[in-house]
């Protein structure tokens, strides 16, 4: 037997709601894919890059962060390595696990491909500082992630 929501269409707004996050999203890996070019990295290597900006990581955790197999990790990280941006290191929790790292030049690139994504900056801009926190609180909430971070 069929529930009530599963048979249920979506209401119009509902629909609308779900249209504009997916344009959203389209514009920003547009212009994420379009930021990595002019640093001569492909998308999954600017995003490896800003991960690893943020914290050092296990190939395994990449992996699972990036949605692909570890072994195109490894072949990311080998390229992003053999040009300065990031490096291997053990664990010093396990020294068995390496961790890749961005160099301080990883981190650098990392910080300019954040800073070239103009497409939202500039409309949140425009929205109060009220409005930004609604609208911080209702993606962490969309994502199930509302409690305070």
């Amino acid at each position: 037997m069929a529930t009530p929501h599963q048979t249920r269409r979506p209401d119009e707004l509902t629909l609308e709601v779900v249209d504009l996050i997916g344009s959203v999203v389209a514009r920003y890996y547009e212009e994420y894919e379009q930021a990595a070019a002019e640093h001569a990295l492909t998308g999954a290597q600017a995003r490896l890059l800003s991960l690893l900006s943020l914290e050092p990581l296990p190939m395994r955790k990449l992996a699972q962060r990036l949605r692909c197999e570890p072994s195109n990790v490894t072949g990311i990280v080998d390229r992003l390595e053999s040009r300065g941006l990031v490096e291997r290191r053990p664990d010093p929790a396990d020294r068995r696990v390496k961790l890749a790292v961005a160099t301080p030049e990883g981190r650098q690139v990392a910080r300019s491909l954040r800073d070239s994504l103009r497409f939202a900056r500039e409309p949140l801009a425009g929205l109060s500082e009220d409005e930004r926190l609604a609208l911080r609180d209702l993606l962490r909430r969309m994502l199930g992630a509302d409690r305070q971070a």
